[in-house]
Formats: C-alpha cells, structure tokens, sequence
C-alpha cells in the first residue's frame, strides 16, 4: 500500500550562515500516522554527509518524535486542516530543529517534570522531559507554539 504521506523537503544553504549551513524544511499534516516516516526522512537529511553516531541518531529520532507527536495532538488537536513545520539548520557541529504547530500554544514552564512515582500515570510532561533531557539546548517562542532544541554533534 502507498503511504498516505507526501512531503516535501527542501535543502537550502541556510541564510545568514555563509553557506557553511544547510537548512531543510519540512511541513505535514497533522496525522499520528505520519510521524514515523517524517522522522525517518528528517533523519536521514540531517545525518547525510556527516559521520554520525549511534547516540546523535538515536536522540535525534527520539526528540524529533516527541516535539511531532505534541504538536500533532496537542497544539493542532490531530485537526487534518492544519499541519506542522519541521525547520532542521545543519551545521558542520550542530543540528537545530525547530517544529512549530498552528495551535493557540502553552506555557512550557507550567508543565511538572513527571520524575515522582505519583505523576508517571500523568499523560502531561513525559515528552517534554525527554527532550530536556536529550538535547544541548532547547528553547520555545513566546506563544509556545513552537520548539527549538539544538543538538550537538560529536
């Protein structure tokens, strides 16, 4: 069966950056089923032409993961008529992801690190904390409808 998914990614030199940055753009829908292969094909762009290990890969796909699954279901509310911006800067010794969702946005401070055994049936934090804690840098636009989190790469 085909995938339901089209995407469309396109690689630039990023501006501002002296042409030692590439940047890739990515805009999906706002479907569960799509995050997967989005994450599989941003991936791929971010690690193509560089040495890559095991642990950059793996935490690359996890953040990737998280920061697509919140924007899908809770900042569009999985609403098939918006979609989501994946922005990927490379860099010769970083990767800044930005993912950014139609929805009203939140107040990323108001959200509890679910690290007590009381809160780790919570369906609030988990995601969140898992980036937090995978990359070098994270930061969120004053809406809160839009991540930013930098990788650095080994």
């Amino acid at each position: 069966m085909p995938s339901p998914l089209r995407l469309c990614v396109r690689r630039s030199p990023a501006p501002g950056a002296g042409g030692a940055a590439t940047l890739v753009t990515l805009q999906l829908p706002s479907e569960v089923a799509c995050i997967e292969e989005a994450v599989e094909l941003v991936t791929r762009h971010c690690l193509a032409g560089h040495a890559s290990c095991r642990r950059t890969r793996f935490r690359l796909q996890v953040v990737l993961s998280e920061a697509l699954s919140n924007a899908i279901v809770r900042g569009n509310g999985e609403d098939g008529r918006k979609s989501v911006h994946v922005r990927a800067e490379l860099l010769a010794d970083a990767i800044r992801l930005v993912v950014t969702d139609e929805g009203p946005g939140f107040d990323p401070t108001a959200v509890p690190e679910p690290i007590r055994p009381d809160q780790l049936d919570e369906a609030n934090g988990r995601g969140l904390y898992l980036i937090r804690k995978l990359v070098d840098a994270v930061q969120f636009n004053e809406q809160g409808n839009s991540i930013c989190m930098t990788l650095r790469r080994p």
